[in-house]
């Protein structure tokens, strides 16, 4: 497919502001030198941050936004101490009668304590304990019979996969709190003009390790991504051999229109997925717990090309199978649905329902549930998904 002239504006015009974003590499210390790779190194620097007499010279300002959003997760009746507390690194929890762990002895990343206080933190790039003893952490926080909680600091929650009582932990990620950490110092131009070193390497640490190493954040990929379906282009997703599909698209917006068609493929992807572990894991027993005949037996992912953005939910004896679609394949089902959606938002997630008999699909409806919630994280009390598969399936 080649596209005309008039198809080319319109994609360089809804382009242009993501793009001109992308056009280079942005420099990021935390890149080049490659700091952050490893959980040590990044432990390192929220130590940094939560010491209140270290060399940023903003006291306690990190343990109080962290202790905000640790009080927010914790019973009313039990909160901690907002600020006032000794920080500490790599501190062993051995011996702990009837508390084994998988691991040996379990290295707690850093751990903030007070004699009426205490947390301890584990920092991992999910939301898991990876092995770690849940029980083991709480009783070192809770020593002297202190009240404690447990932190999981991470980069990405991913809920189903809190297990082992690690379900009972506080989950903060690090766009949470470093977002909340620049909000302040945004409100500090005194302290910025004082201390432009300290400044500057804490817009770095955001860029790097909230909106990651990309050249573009996660919304400006969902953009582009969007507008592709929108403009008629969503087809290139499908197109093999990849490599011809992406130089192509190259040849008619320039290079760096390439690299964002990769970055969004790969986004894709991520959103696959996230969407097949959320299905299996939490969705269909949401669904089969409320569904009334047909329950959801098997979640698969078998389809590639234009098809291969969608999750199925396949069903017992001779009910159909129900989709969940996105991006290029949402796409195409709109064009083929007998009923088609209005203006469809392509950053969302879309559920379609197929016939009881031939090929092609009875509806589709869109869902509140963005691409950029399913690849952080959707938990296991959101019922949105739940509630659109229920709807179409009780148009069987």
């Amino acid at each position: 497919m080649t596209a005309g002239p008039d198809t080319v504006s319109d994609i360089v015009r809804k382009l242009l502001p993501s793009m001109s974003r992308s056009l280079a590499e942005q420099f990021n210390l935390f890149r080049v030198m490659h700091h952050g790779t490893h959980e040590k190194q990044l432990s390192n620097v929220f130590a940094w941050l939560l010491e209140p007499d270290a060399s940023h010279e903003l006291g306690d300002t990190f343990q109080k936004i962290v202790l905000e959003h640790v009080n927010a997760g914790l019973n009313s009746e039990r909160l901690l101490p907002a600020s006032g507390y000794r920080v500490a690194q790599e501190v062993a929890s051995p011996g702990v009668d009837g508390l084994p762990s998988p691991i040996g002895d379990d290295i707690a990343d850093i751990v903030l304590s007070r004699p009426d206080g205490a947390i301890v933190i584990e920092n991992f790039g999910t939301s898991d304990g990876h092995g770690h003893s849940f029980a083991r952490y709480l009783a070192l926080g809770m020593s002297g019979e202190r009240p404690a909680a447990v932190v999981l600091l991470c980069q990405r929650r991913e809920t189903q996969l809190l297990r082992d009582g690690w379900e009972n932990a506080v989950v903060l990620t690090y766009g949470e709190v470093l977002s909340d950490l620049q909000a302040h110092v945004d409100r500090m131009p005194a302290w910025r003009r004082g201390h432009p070193d300290q400044d500057f390497f804490i817009r770095q640490m955001l860029e790097h390790f909230v909106e990651g190493p990309a050249a573009v954040n996660t919304e400006d990929t969902i953009a582009f991504l969007t507008t592709m379906c929108e403009t008629g282009e969503s087809a290139r997703y499908g197109h093999r051999p990849r490599d011809l599909a992406s130089q192509e698209f190259a040849d008619l917006v320039a290079e760096h229109a390439r690299r964002q068609l990769e970055d969004s493929r790969k986004l894709l992807a991520d959103v696959k997925g996230a969407l097949r572990t959320y299905a299996r894991a939490v969705l269909m027993e949401q669904v089969n717990a409320r569904i009334g005949e047909g329950p959801v037996e098997r979640v698969v992912t078998r389809f590639v090309g234009k098809w291969e953005w969608c999750v199925e939910l396949q069903r017992a004896d001779t009910h159909p199978t129900i989709f969940l679609e996105f991006g290029p394949t949402a796409v195409v089902e709109q064009e083929r649905v007998p009923d088609p959606l209005g203006l469809p938002d392509y950053s969302k997630l879309f559920v379609t329902h197929a016939r009881l008999e031939g090929d092609g699909i009875k509806s589709i409806i869109q869902t509140e549930v963005s691409l950029a919630e399913t690849l952080a994280g959707l938990s296991p009390d959101d019922t949105r998904l739940r509630d659109a598969v229920l709807a179409v399936a009780a148009e069987s």
